[in-house]
C-alpha cells in the first residue's frame, strides 16, 4: 500500500474510532476492565454515612476527632492487543475484509485504552509472532499499531494461536487484559489459552464474513485456502456439500464457545457486514455488572 493511501485509511479510521472511544467506548470500557485495586490517597475528617472500618485510628487518636483514610482506584491497566495476520484474515465478501475490521476494533479499544491513561500495545502474529510492539501510551503510539494492522507484510499466511499465546505470557509478565483479534482458524490452543486465562484477563473478539457460514449455489468453482494456497474444484450446488459446509462451522463455533465458556473467556463474534459497536458495548456493560 502507497503511504498516501496508507495514509487516508489511518487518518478515516482514527475519525471514526476516535470519536466512538470518546463519546460512547470510553466510560464503558472504564466500567468494564477494573484497575489493579484500590491504593490510599489521603486522610480527612469522618462524615456521616463514611465506613467505620475506613477510620484510621492513629490520626483519630492525635487529633481526639474521627478520621478516615480515603482510597481511589489504582487504575492504570496494560491493555495487550493479540491481532491475527494470517492469510485468512484478508478475506471479505461483504462491506470490508476481515482485515479492516480487525483495524477499527484495534483503533477503538486502543483509543477507549488511552482516554483511560492505559497502556496499550500489540502483537501481530501468524503460525508464529510477527511483530511485537511494546505497551506505551499517545496518539503517535496508537496510529503506529492501527497502520502496522493495515499495511503489514507478514512472512506466513497460516495461524497458531498456541504459539503466539506462549510468547505473550512470557512476555508481559504483570497481569494485563489481552483481546485476541482473530477469525480463529485454527485448532489445539486449548492448553495455551488456560494457561493465559489463568494469568490474564482475555477477551476473544472473533470476526467473521457471513460467506463462512454458509455456501451458496454457484455451480462449480474454484476455491483457494488463504493460508495454505491449495486449490480445488467445488460443486456448490449439491445440497450436501452445502451442508457439509454449514456443519463444520457450526461445529467449530460450538467448540470456541465451550472453550472461552471453560476458561471463564468473555467472547463476541463479529461479522464483517454488521456494525460492532452496539454489540462491543454490551460486551462492556456485561463486564460492568
Amino acid at each position: 500500500m502507497e503511504a498516501k493511501e496508507l495514509l487516508k485509511k489511518v487518518r478515516r479510521i482514527e475519525i471514526k474510532t476516535r470519536l466512538l472511544s470518546n463519546q460512547i467506548f470510553a466510560g464503558e470500557y472504564h466500567s468494564a476492565f477494573k484497575g489493579k485495586g484500590m491504593t490510599f490517597s489521603e486522610v480527612r475528617e469522618y462524615q456521616y454515612g463514611d465506613d467505620i472500618r475506613n477510620i484510621d485510628w492513629n490520626v483519630t487518636a492525635r487529633f481526639n476527632h474521627p478520621y478516615v483514610k480515603i482510597y481511589e482506584e489504582e487504575r492504570e491497566l496494560t491493555v495487550m492487543l493479540l491481532i491475527d495476520m494470517s492469510g485468512s484474515t484478508s478475506f471479505g465478501t461483504v462491506k470490508q475484509l476481515k482485515r479492516e475490521m480487525i483495524a477499527e476494533l484495534a483503533a477503538v479499544l486502543s483509543f477507549s485504552a488511552s482516554f483511560n491513561n492505559d497502556k496499550i500495545g500489540a502483537i501481530l502474529f501468524t503460525d508464529h509472532v510477527e511483530k511485537f510492539i511494546p505497551p506505551q501510551k499517545g496518539r503517535k503510539h496508537i496510529l503506529r499499531i492501527i497502520s502496522e494492522v493495515l499495511n503489514f507484510e507478514p512472512k506466513s499466511h497460516k495461524t497458531n494461536i498456541s504459539e503466539t499465546l506462549r510468547y505473550f505470557t512470557n512476555a508481559i509478565k504483570k497481569r494485563s487484559t489481552a483481546f485476541i483479534i482473530s477469525d480463529f482458524m485454527d485448532r489445539s490452543f486449548e492448553d495455551a489459552l488456560k494457561i493465559s486465562a489463568r494469568k490474564h484477563d482475555v477477551v476473544a473478539l472473533k470476526v467473521f464474513d457471513p460467506r463462512e457460514k454458509e455456501l451458496n449455489a454457484m455451480g462449480l468453482v474454484y476455491f483457494t485456502d488463504p493460508e495454505t494456497h491449495q486449490t480445488k474444484m467445488i460443486d456448490t450446488s449439491l445440497s450436501s456439500i452445502q451442508k457439509q459446509y454449514a456443519d463444520e462451522y457450526a461445529q467449530h463455533t460450538a467448540t470456541l464457545n465451550q472453550l472461552f465458556l471453560r476458561y471463564k473467556i468473555d467472547s463476541l463474534y463479529l461479522s464483517t457486514d454488521s456494525e460492532y459497536v452496539k454489540p462491543l458495548i454490551q460486551l462492556f456493560k456485561m463486564r460492568a455488572r
